[in-house]
């Protein structure tokens, strides 16, 4: 069977951590997660490590110390995932904005030949719940301008919600990912976009967080819209393999 893990960057997130993960763990397909969290001091991580003993060997956690940011969050997700050897590695965010349910579709567009599936929000219409005119607007707009300015044809190009196979990430320089914000999302996509891989839109219903408090702000939102114009020029190359012992 494949390898399969999820994984959640958290911040502050005590009212939906356990309601995710239970979510996960009674879908059929395996699936593993693996929380980063970053010191949060609402006690998330508290959380998580008095559900490990009941999901022994599918639940893992790593802390860091303090707000490190959502793209240095993955990356350090993603070398955890190929050092333990994971097929299938999966984005997703705690807040239930993503559902789980949609998993098993991710994957299923993985391993029947995409190398990069992404819960879409926009390959079939608009597909947000409870967000703001303004903020679907603003968004919506900001992936036009994207595919305007770097010719990638994906529709939902900020999406967080997403399956990797395993060749995509092998072939990433995760040293040369320079966006830590939402960007960080543009940047993977163009990264693997550039690197020959084959992206797969999948149509998902994006629900806005009932719990909680969102992390976006302007700062993560004007790093994104400069960021596209520099990787418009940048030259994207595949990572260097060490070589056999």
């Amino acid at each position: 069977m494949d390898r399969k893990i999820v994984i959640i960057p958290t911040y502050n997130e005590k009212e939906n951590i356990e309601k995710i993960l239970r979510a996960v763990f009674v879908l059929e397909g395996d699936f593993h997660v693996l929380i980063i969290d970053d010191g949060s001091p609402d006690g998330t991580a508290d959380i998580v490590k008095g559900l490990s003993t009941e999901f022994s060997g599918r639940l893992f956690l790593v802390e860091r110390s303090g707000k490190l940011g959502l793209g240095t969050a993955y990356i350090t997700g993603f070398r955890w995932a190929l050092e333990h050897d994971y097929d299938y590695v999966f984005e997703m965010d705690a807040d239930f904005s993503h559902s789980p349910d949609d998993l098993p579709r991710l994957y299923a567009a993985c391993r029947d030949g995409a190398d990069l599936a992404i819960g879409s929000r926009y390959c079939n219409g608009i597909s947000v719940i409870n967000w703001p005119i303004g903020r679907v607007i603003m968004s919506y707009y900001a992936s036009a301008y994207v595919r305007a300015v770097l010719g990638m044809k994906v529709f939902d190009t900020t999406a967080g919600f997403k399956c990797y196979s395993r060749k995509v990430l092998e072939a990433i320089d995760f040293s040369r990912v320079k966006m830590h914000g939402y960007g960080f999302q543009i940047e993977m996509k163009y990264t693997a976009y550039k690197l020959g891989f084959t992206i797969v839109e999948v149509p998902i219903i994006f629900v806005d967080r009932k719990e909680g408090v969102s992390k976006m702000s302007s700062g993560i939102f004007g790093e994104a819209f400069w960021g596209v114009i520099g990787l418009r020029f940048r030259q994207i190359r595949p990572a260097v393999k060490p070589a056999a012992q």
